[in-house]
């Protein structure tokens, strides 16, 4: 994901701190970003046993997806441009005490509303943390290790699907799905206290105004951008946000070898992460389109090949390494798009995203609940098949890029 960032803050990285503290701040950082990660996507792991504990459908506990999406979705510019002029470390603290007691309530939660209750405070966090955390770098460290700090950063969200959802699924599996959300909101808490002891002080000058967002929509390139993320976006949550239900009853994987499985994705998603972000900056469009037909074979397939344990694990390699290369791939297009407004294609970029991301797990529960696995997966593939259309009518309208970007012809 990116950040919806709409503040300038004042003075970069301290000349008088030792590059170790500095660089603890980023990893401070990024352990914030890898803690909300972790927290928005940990229910798919543990779907089916929350569900059962409250008595709800598979389609309904898809609701925990949902919630988190589309309240990041509104709360990234609103809460950005709401608190522009606070010290920003302040509100890093801020959002980390929201997500760890947002994770303690789901611990605790006798009901299941309550539950939702607590995804609107992992919801909030994800806006308001991304929208100032991820564009951090460059305040913290000398302008010559910006690149490698923010790669530093932008690592927690495979690592949240490598580490930390496998991890929960673990802990839910031995001591149940409430010792999950428990543990992460301890985590959650340590990750508070080093941010408050290595982040300096980030006072905030002023916040840059959104009215550019209108001019930007106007742009055939972002109107592209924005249609291929939404497209590509509901493919793989409506799909991937019910991969367990599919893994228990189609593939009939017990769930142990499940935790294991989603392993294996979050690994292949750090590949596809490495290998998107080497390629996009030169070919955003046939790296993004790439992606999405990995995505749409990988799901158009499991019904067919996922019946047996090799043919899931071997698809879910396939769409772990093309979905990590997704975030990078939209990001990228919506920065080419609009390069004079690099903090409005990201607010750009993350509301789409996330209200997209709420929609595919609203979209895949009601036809869960209706169908089979299979026919979510299905329904998927076809839509993933229709971001490759798009791709393929941008390249065919010969749609120059902005001359600051590589593909000036409009070739991929």
């Amino acid at each position: 994901m990116s950040t919806a960032t709409t503040t300038s803050v004042r003075s970069p990285a301290s000349p008088g701190r030792s590059p170790f503290v500095s660089w603890l701040a980023v990893i401070a950082v990024m352990l914030g970003i890898f803690s909300i990660v972790t927290t928005e996507i940990l229910p798919i792991g543990l779907l089916t046993s929350i569900g059962s504990s409250f008595t709800v459908s598979d389609g309904m506990a898809g609701l925990m997806m949902t919630m988190p999406g589309l309240l990041a979705a509104v709360s990234a510019p609103l809460v950005t441009v709401a608190t522009g002029h606070v010290d920003r470390r302040v509100m890093l603290g801020v959002f980390v005490l929201l997500l760890a007691l947002a994770n303690f309530l789901a611990a605790v939660a006798p009901s299941y509303p309550l539950v939702l209750v607590s995804r609107v405070m992992v919801g909030v966090t994800i806006g308001g943390f991304w929208s100032i955390g991820a564009g951090l770098a460059r305040q913290l460290v000398p302008a010559k290790s910006v690149g490698r700090a923010t790669s530093v950063i932008f690592s927690a969200v495979p690592l949240g699907s490598v580490l930390g959802v496998p991890l929960g699924t673990f802990i839910g599996d031995v001591a149940g799905w409430r010792t999950a959300f428990l543990a992460m909101g301890g985590f959650t808490l340590a990750v508070l206290v080093l941010l408050l002891v290595v982040v300096p002080p980030l006072p905030s000058d002023r916040a840059t105004r959104l009215d550019v967002l209108g001019g930007m929509l106007r742009g055939v390139n972002t109107r592209f951008a924005l249609l291929m993320t939404v497209l590509v976006v509901l493919a793989h949550f409506g799909t991937y946000t019910y991969v367990t239900p599919f893994l228990e009853q189609v593939t009939h994987a017990g769930s142990g070898a499940i935790t294991v499985y989603l392993l294996i994705y979050g690994a292949a998603g750090i590949v596809g992460n490495f290998l998107g972000g080497s390629t996009v900056g030169r070919h955003p469009r046939s790296t993004f389109a790439a992606a999405a037909a990995l995505i749409a074979a990988a799901t158009l397939l499991l019904p067919v090949l996922g019946r047996s344990d090799v043919g899931a694990v071997a698809l879910l390699v396939v769409w772990g390494v093309a979905y990590g290369a997704v975030p990078v791939c939209s990001q990228t297009w919506f920065s080419k798009a609009a390069p004079d407004s690099p903090e409005a294609s990201s607010v750009l970029f993350t509301a789409s995203f996330q209200a997209t991301l709420s929609l595919g797990a609203l979209v895949g529960g009601a036809v869960l609940d209706r169908s089979s696995p299979s026919t979510v997966m299905a329904l998927g593939g076809l839509a993933a098949v229709l971001t490759v259309a798009v791709a393929w009518a941008h390249r065919a309208g010969r749609f120059a890029w902005p001359e600051s970007a590589p593909e000036r012809s409009g070739r991929s």
